[in-house]
């Protein structure tokens, strides 16, 4: 079950740490967002290492659909309301510099970058683009609405965003990787202040960066309440139509479509990670009913850490921990939201300020309805009794009979048949 990009791209290859190291900043995990940390860094010539407990890429950057968007759904009225204008106007900006800096590096990389219009749609409840186009018109963004989409069934009205983007995600890795200070099967198995114990050897750093998706230290920032993760299906159709463009349903369920080369990329069927949902199967019914021709090429699965109320948490890793940082919670849009952490974390790893920093702040208030839901679902699988437990904080693991997988329905670790680690936020296999 590998991702197109994984099929389409020259994977490159980094030493493990050997020994002891010191270094001004240690990031930990080299995905999108770690690489881009590292590539800052390095531009801004702060010595630092990253460590990745495999290869880079390799974890949830692999299955992207890579969209490079600061539409991220139906998004800006909701932070107004719940920030106000100016917090909504720093979403905004620093989403499009994000895009804006892509753009620049994209110029001189092989990596299938193309700029495309973005559109949200929505089924039924035209008001709600309504809504949101009043919002952007606040904001000063020109999003425009649009009711005649290319897709094989009618919309109520979408909110379209000019001049995005779409890419390789791995070609883009593998480019912006060279050079870099990076060592791959190096796992960090325990952090000691600012000194991480890895498999290799210590590391001894100032400053930390955690970029693990799901950060694994649970006593601080109460990540294991502020996050629960969420699935979602990809198929890659031959013979279907180029939609020329990026759409994505309204919500959280929404269906999205793109196009790469000659292929149409389905994306949907999500659910909650240990929840049933639709997968595969709800996407290949609608394959076979509305592109008949079609050819399935590939498909995969993604997983995604969701906060609280719809923001990422990048910044200080807590309120008590010195010189310790995270990006966690991107919500569906890690590409762009990668960039948008590199840009922020470097500064502040350097003691600078960032005009964006106060929105994306971990240390926010907690008080969202979801809050009281990521609790219920806890307490509720830490009573369910089955022999299979999650080694991360003990909850009720689910089996995932399209997947053939076991799966944390609390936290959204997972585990292969035989027990072996597929995604954190636990850190080790089940135990025999």
């Amino acid at each position: 079950m590998e991702s197109l990009w994984e099929q389409t791209w020259q994977k490159p290859n980094f030493p493990a740490l050997e020994g002891d190291r010191k270094t001004d900043v240690l990031i930990i995990g080299g995905g999108m967002a770690g690489i881009l940390c590292a590539y800052q860094l390095h531009c801004a010539g702060v010595p630092y290492l990253l460590a990745e407990a495999e290869t880079i890429g390799g974890g949830i950057t692999k299955n992207t659909t890579a969209r490079i968007t600061s539409q991220h759904g139906l998004i800006y009225h909701q932070l107004i309301a719940k920030f106000g204008i100016d917090k909504a106007r720093q979403y905004l900006a620093a989403n499009e510099a994000a895009l804006y800096a892509y753009r620049q590096l994209c110029r001189t990389m092989d990596c299938d970058f193309e700029e495309k219009d973005a559109y949200t749609y929505a089924i039924e409840d035209r008001g709600m683009v309504e809504r949101e186009l009043k919002a952007l018109e606040k904001l000063g963004f020109p999003a425009t609405f649009a009711d005649k989409l290319p897709l094989p069934f009618p919309v109520a009205g979408a909110v379209k965003f000019p001049n995005q983007a779409q890419f390789h995600p791995l070609k883009f890795i593998c480019d912006i990787a060279k050079g870099l200070h990076i060592y791959e099967h190096t796992r960090v198995q325990q952090l000691i202040g600012t000194t991480a114990v890895t498999n290799h050897g210590r590391i001894r750093a100032k400053r930390i960066i955690v970029a693990t998706h799901f950060p694994f230290l649970n006593k601080h920032g109460s990540y294991f309440i502020k996050l629960y993760q969420h699935r979602s299906y990809v198929l890659a159709l031959k013979n279907a139509p180029d939609v020329n463009g990026m759409y994505l349903g309204q919500g959280q369920t929404g269906m999205s479509f793109r196009n790469y080369k000659d292929l149409l990329l389905i994306g949907g069927g999500d659910h909650r990670t240990g929840k049933q949902g639709g997968g595969w199967h709800k996407l290949r019914d609608f394959a076979q009913w509305h592109y008949p021709q079609a050819e399935e090429q590939s498909h995969w699965a993604t997983q995604d850490c969701m906060s609280l109320d719809g923001v990422p948490y990048i910044g200080p890793y807590s309120a008590s921990t010195r010189g310790l940082y995270v990006a966690t919670g991107f919500n569906k849009w890690g590409m762009t939201t990668s960039m948008v952490s590199a840009m922020l974390l470097s500064d502040l790893v350097q003691g600078k300020e960032n005009p964006y920093a106060a929105v994306f702040s971990p240390s926010r208030s907690m008080l969202h309805p979801q809050l009281a839901l990521n609790g219920l679902e806890t307490v509720t699988s830490l009573l369910t009794p089955t022999p299979k437990r999650c080694p991360h904080l003990g909850c009720a693991l689910k089996w995932n009979s399209a997947e053939h997988t076991w799966d944390c329905p609390c936290h959204g670790s997972r585990f292969a048949q035989d027990g072996t680690l597929i995604d954190n936020p636990a850190t080790g296999d089940l135990k025999k």
